[in-house]
Formats: C-alpha cells, sequence, structure tokens
C-alpha cells in the first residue's frame, strides 16, 4: 500500500456495513407475527436460565454494583435479587444470569453464539428508561417495543454469523453480541442514524476478547460472564454516543493497517448471506431439553435414548462411537481431565457419558461432587469423536440449520446397540410444536425454583395473556421478577 492510503487525513465516508446497521435499526418494521411469537417465547425462556443461575453462588458474586455500596435507587433492577444499578452494571449483570448455565438460545453458523444475551443490555436500559419515564411523566417502552428491539439484535448478530467465522481468527463470538447490543441501545437512548453509526465504530474499534476461556486447556467459568461483559461495553458505547456526543470512526473497518480487516480479519472484508429482516429470531434454536453447549444437544438425547440398554452393562462396554459436525469436532471433543464446572458442559465425552449413566444431564452434573465418580471419566476413554460429512452439510445448510450427532455403544462381546441419530433437537424450529410446551415447563420451574409463590403467580397470569404481556410497559413486567 501506498504511504498516502496511510497518512491521508480526508474523512472518508462511512464503512457499508455499519450505515446498514443503523438504516436497518431506524426504519425497518418487522412484521412477521412468528417472529414476534418466538421473541415472547425467548424473554421467557432467557429470564428462565437466569433464574436457574441464582442457583450457583459463583454466578451471584457478580449480580451486585461493580464496587460495593455503587447502587442507584431507582435504577435498572436484575431479575431475581434487590439489586439496582447503574444501566451498564446491570446489562452486565442480567447478561451474566442469561449465559451463566449455557442454558439460552443458540444460533450456530460459521460462527456461533447466543443472541438471547443482548437481553442482558436491552433489559437493563429498557427498565432504567421505564423508570426514568414513571418519575419524569414520559411514555414508557411496552413489552412489545423491547420484542421488537430483541428481533433487531438477534437479526444482525445471526446475520453477521452466517458467513463471518471470528472463532478461525480467534475471536470470541460475544464480539456480535457487543454489536448488535451497541446499534439497538444507541437506538433506545435516542440516537439517529448517525449516532448508530458513531456508537458502533466504537465496537469494532473494541476489536475482540479471546476465545482462550471457551477452549482446552484454559476452560473457565470467564465464558459465563463474557456475554455480560459484552452488553456492559455496548451500553457504555451507546451512553458516550447520545449524551457525551463522541466522534465516531467512519473507517473503523476498513481503514489500511489500522482497521478491524487488517488488524484482526485477515484483511477480509464481511461476506453476507442475505438482507436484514427477521430470519434469525424466527430459525433460532431454543435449548430446552438439556443444559449443553449446542452441538453436543443431539448425542445427548441420543445418549438418553440408550441410557436403559447400556447403564447396567457399563463394565462390559468396549467402545462408545459419536459421530458429530466438523464443528462439534472443533470445539467440544475433548480428552484428558477436566478441571472445572466450564471444561465439563463444552466437552461432548462428557456430555454424552452422563445421560448414559444416570439417564439426566442437568446443571448439577457439572460440577465436582457429580464428576467424581469414575465411571464417566472410564466411559469418556472408550468414546470416539468423528465428523460425519452428513451432519456438517446439513449445520450449514440455510434451508435446515440441523445440529446432528449420532451415538452407538459396542460391548466386548461383540454386541452393539443401534445407532441412534438425531438430525436436530425439541429447540429447533421444525420441532416447535413439540418444544415450547417444554420451554413453558421449564420456564415455569425455574420461577417456582427461586421466586416467593405470589410472585410466580402474577408472573404466569400476565405471561398467559399475550396481549396483554405485550401492552405492558416494561418497568412493570421487570418489577414481577424483583424481590
Amino acid at each position: 500500500m501506498s504511504a498516502h492510503d496511510i497518512r491521508s487525513a480526508k474523512r472518508p465516508d462511512p464503512d457499508q456495513p455499519m450505515v446498514d446497521i443503523a438504516d436497518y435499526v431506524i426504519d425497518y418494521r418487522i412484521d412477521s407475527g412468528e417472529a414476534y411469537d418466538t421473541a415472547r417465547y425467548m424473554l421467557l425462556d432467557s429470564l428462565a436460565t437466569a433464574m436457574m443461575a441464582m442457583k450457583f453462588p459463583e454466578c451471584v458474586k457478580h449480580l451486585g454494583p461493580l464496587v460495593p455500596g455503587a447502587n442507584l435507587p431507582g435504577g435498572a433492577r436484575v431479575p431475581g435479587t434487590r439489586h439496582e444499578l447503574d444501566p451498564a452494571q446491570a446489562a452486565f449483570a442480567i447478561g451474566t444470569q442469561i449465559r451463566w448455565l449455557d442454558f439460552n438460545d443458540t444460533w450456530l453458523a460459521a460462527e456461533w453464539g447466543h443472541p438471547s444475551d443482548n437481553l442482558g443490555s436491552i433489559l437493563a436500559v429498557a427498565d432504567w428508561l421505564g423508570r426514568k419515564a414513571e418519575r419524569e411523566g414520559g411514555k414508557s417502552l411496552t413489552v412489545r417495543d423491547v420484542l421488537a428491539y430483541a428481533i433487531k439484535a438477534h437479526e444482525i448478530q445471526g446475520c453477521y454469523a452466517l458467513k463471518n467465522s471470528f472463532n478461525r481468527v480467534g475471536l470470541d463470538h460475544v464480539i456480535l453480541v457487543r454489536l448488535a447490543s451497541t446499534a439497538v441501545i444507541t437506538h433506545m437512548l435516542g440516537g439517529d442514524k448517525e449516532r448508530i453509526v458513531t456508537a458502533i465504530s466504537h465496537s469494532w474499534i473494541d476489536n475482540g476478547a479471546l476465545r482462550t476461556y471457551r477452549h482446552a486447556p484454559n476452560t473457565g467459568p470467564r465464558k459465563s460472564w463474557a456475554a455480560g461483559d459484552a452488553c456492559r461495553r455496548a451500553v457504555i458505547h451507546a451512553i458516550n454516543a447520545v449524551y457525551r456526543g463522541v466522534v465516531g470512526y467512519p473507517s473503523a473497518l476498513s481503514a489500511k493497517t489500522w482497521g478491524f480487516y487488517d488488524v484482526a480479519f485477515k484483511g477480509n472484508a464481511f461476506e453476507f448471506e442475505r438482507p436484514f429482516g427477521s430470519y434469525v429470531m424466527e430459525n433460532v434454536l431454543f435449548k430446552i431439553s438439556f443444559p449443553a453447549e449446542f452441538h453436543a444437544q443431539t448425542a445427548v438425547e441420543c445418549a438418553m435414548k440408550l441410557h436403559g440398554e447400556v447403564a447396567g452393562r457399563l463394565d462390559e462396554i468396549e467402545k462408545v462411537a459419536i459421530e458429530t459436525q466438523e464443528a462439534g469436532c472443533r470445539i467440544i471433543d475433548k480428552t484428558g481431565p477436566l478441571a472445572n464446572y466450564a471444561d465439563r458442559d463444552h466437552c461432548i465425552q462428557y456430555m454424552v457419558a452422563v445421560p448414559l449413566i444416570f439417564g439426566r444431564l442437568t446443571a448439577d452434573d457439572y460440577n465436582d461432587d457429580v464428576a467424581a465418580d469414575p465411571r464417566i471419566d472410564a466411559l469418556r476413554d472408550t468414546m470416539s469423536v468423528v465428523e460425519n460429512p452428513r451432519f456438517t452439510k446439513d449445520y450449514v445448510d440455510p434451508d435446515k440449520r440441523y445440529i446432528g450427532n449420532s451415538v452407538q455403544v459396542f460391548f466386548k462381546d461383540g454386541s452393539r446397540t443401534e445407532k441412534v441419530s438425531i438430525d436436530y433437537p425439541a429447540g429447533h424450529r421444525k420441532r416447535r410444536a413439540e418444544g415450547i410446551p417444554l420451554l413453558l415447563k421449564k420456564f415455569e420451574a425455574a420461577m417456582r425454583g427461586h421466586l416467593p409463590v405470589g410472585k410466580v403467580e402474577a408472573i404466569l397470569a400476565a405471561t398467559r395473556d399475550s396481549a396483554g404481556l405485550d401492552a405492558m410497559p416494561i418497568q412493570q413486567f421487570m418489577g414481577l421478577f424483583t424481590l
């Protein structure tokens, strides 16, 4: 490149991908009833995972103010707690709750991720704005308004993930949580297209967190609060853009040498499969049956089907053959000692061994006391994990988005089980009729597991009435979940 390319001080036009996001957030009208219905279930599912996470002290310790005493009476509330915080710290707390157990929704493509992570920032800012409006006689956002912002955040994160693999350059998928949340939060705060472009230019200049904490030999619990961290940063960028008028950086992506493409993406520009709409929310994958990394969801289901045949013959097993997608091989095929909860819930061998032995897989099954059962590691030692090319092909097919796995058990006497194969789990769009009742059971059980009976009954009454729920001011809705 020429010296002129680097040294020219002429301010360029904003990079088109940033403009496209701003245009979508401001101008696009969501007219998909399916997207709104799915978003409503997504909201309930995410709050279910948040309440389930409250049983884990390692999660709860992250949920208060950044430093003791830094509370904000009248601020954003954290579900299942008494905390009232500034919206940035509340975004961190809610995002951490939702993500802690790896049990919220999922999106799988060239990049992976969990679009409902964005609710951390959306709910925090919406509640803060709603309570402020109540005090000042203004108009509050409704639950339906929040669903619309969630649909757009899902779409931004998911459409970027379809063709752009951040994991292949070592960056964690929460970079897209920060991007999507920054865009919609800027609009929620009153920002126009220029302010949205400014805010997301700062998001890209942040670069991204490394995936180090998701992979052996460094897997650890930061992966459970990384999305919360992205939500917090998004709120800060939006506030800076709208309230402080910070300067934007129009070629944050494309600037030679110093832009995101050259620094972090091997000089490549982003690719896109489709324009922004409501595709991602309509096709999002719910984690309903098991708190397991999504590439293993159907593997766990296969193992559950084999439990009755295998559990009484554990000492006779010679080999357990697992077939998965290429992404599953790359992310969760893990041998050797597993150091902690986070290590175990990203190990396909562990996630298959537990249901084969016990006929279940719950969040508690990743704890040290369960992992100490010697039968688990003994069974893991018999396992092989290989890619099935058909599973990989169906995984990337935009009309399928399958997440196939198969499990077969071979015994020392030469006998074997059938090869159980499942292409897509209960949380897939093709199994919505089966999955939504399970999701609602998950929601009710999670509420009853943490909140007082009176609160639970009020929540269930409110959420059974879709029209009434949509019209509810968001601060009233959030108040249902506070202690």
